[in-house]
């Protein structure tokens, strides 16, 4: 029997500042009025696209708060949440009922490359569908699916970052559970910190998603007052001291970061990018600057390998990364950059699709060895060290020739023997107006 629904809400969730980022509501109802399918929840998409001239792009967008979920429907083993949004852009979840559990079973998101607002100066008018398995399984039967821990799904050049999850699929009754049950990565956290547990058992009656971000970002908040409540700090060492450990008391000084290498192959087993590097993101989030390093050992590289432009995207427990690059025939270029941070205080997202770092001569690699520090936006900062690229045209599976910054060559010695010279005729011309106008003054006592 099928139950086609009508939706009763879709807005914008309210309480929880993440950036570039929108929550999202959805009340989905049977004929007879009755609520059988709810859902709460963040998304952000990241899509590379094929621009004009060849040149590689990558935009971010957020799941905006204008989204339809007119077609969202319920029925009796299975149902849709799909939200439609801008020209001819969707995104879907199709939920199926076992015996004493539901689960999602593939994840859709259908976009349309004309839209100019959304992918400017793209080379292609397609509209591009890409399905992949939804990782959220074995949900038990008349309970909440909770999940405020970062899920990223990855399909073909696009990346789909959730959290904040709060769904029921097949309602009993109309009325939503007061059970939950958690996500594998919340379920850890829930293990080491129990406070946590029992905000969210009482929060799902509510607005789950938006009530239960906020705990845990006053947890945050309200550590620092305490600390500096002791006021044993500002007597000690008065202000200069003070004030920066107070700024990383979320994130203690890290270590150095790793350096890890990376690379992408064809379909025939070729090398066809090749990178090395030790990367740290420095982030402003909630008006805090925090700190956070890309650890190799638990970073798997993924991407594609295209002629005129290259897509590495790295991806950890807590990060990340994707680097596009554009070849323009005789150089190369990192152009794009974006990155995805799952912080004590929820989701960082952030990139700059304009950049033109990195570059070198095709069929050279670019090298620089010593540590880089990149703006990438005014929250966003890239710190790099150890750091060879080579995104296009590699041979033999190895790094060809390296033109080198500027930082790494010979001639960088020459710069403080540069200013030392144009210091020392500073101060030879000063001393020479001093001589000068010392004897004018001499000159105009004389007697007459």
């Amino acid at each position: 029997m099928s139950r086609h629904s009508a939706v009763v809400g879709l807005f914008l969730s309210f309480g929880i500042a993440i950036h570039l980022s929108h929550g999202i509501e959805v009340n989905v109802l049977q004929e007879d009025g009755q609520l059988c399918l709810y859902a709460n929840l963040m998304l952000n998409f990241s899509v590379a696209y094929q621009g004009d001239g060849e040149q590689f792009q990558t935009v971010v967008f957020p799941l905006p708060d204008y989204a339809s979920s007119e077609e969202s429907k319920c029925e009796e083993t299975s149902s849709t949440l799909k939200l439609k949004f801008g020209d001819g852009h969707y995104w879907s979840v199709n939920f199926t009922l076992n015996k004493d559990s539901y689960q999602a079973d593939t994840i859709t998101f259908s976009y349309d490359l004309k839209d100019d607002l959304l992918f400017p100066n793209s080379a292609s008018d397609e509209i591009v569908t890409v399905t992949q398995k939804a990782h959220i399984s074995e949900i038990d039967l008349n309970t909440c699916y909770s999940c405020k821990s970062q899920d990223i799904v990855q399909a073909e050049g696009t990346t789909m970052t959730l959290w904040n999850v709060l769904i029921q699929a097949f309602i009993p009754d109309g009325r939503m559970s007061q059970d939950i049950t958690l996500c594998a990565a919340d379920a850890v956290t829930t293990t080491t910190a129990p406070t946590t547990t029992s905000t969210t058992t009482t929060a799902p009656p509510t607005t789950n998603a938006t009530t239960t971000a906020p705990p845990t970002t006053n947890a945050t908040t309200t550590a620092p007052p305490t600390t500096n409540a002791t006021t044993t700090a500002p007597p000690t060492t008065n202000t200069t001291t003070t004030a920066p450990p107070t700024t990383t008391s979320p994130t203690p000084t890290l270590p150095p970061p790793s350096t890890g290498k990376y690379n992408l192959t064809t379909p025939n087993n070729t090398v066809c990018l090749l990178a090395s590097f030790a990367v740290r993101i420095s982030f402003t989030q909630d008006g805090k600057n925090e700190e956070m390093n890309l650890d190799p050992a638990v970073t798997k590289a993924s991407g594609q390998c295209g002629e005129n432009s290259s897509e590495l995207e790295l991806v950890s427990d807590q990060m990340t990364l994707t680097l596009a690059f554009t070849n323009d025939a005789k150089k190369f270029r990192l152009q794009a950059l974006n990155v995805t941070l799952k912080t004590s205080s929820g989701v960082f997202a952030d990139g700059n699709a304009n950049l033109s770092l990195w570059e070198a001569a095709i069929g050279t690699s670019y090298m620089c060895n010593r540590e880089l520090n990149f703006n990438i936006t005014n929250l966003l900062s890239l710190y790099t060290s150890n750091l060879q690229v080579q995104p296009f045209e590699v041979k033999k599976d190895a790094f060809s020739t390296a033109e080198e910054c500027f930082l790494d060559s010979d001639l960088s010695f020459l710069v403080p023997i540069a200013v030392g010279v144009a210091l020392s005729f500073l101060i030879i011309l000063v001393l020479i107006s001093y001589l000068i106008g010392r004897r004018k003054s001499r000159t105009g006592y004389q007697s007459v």
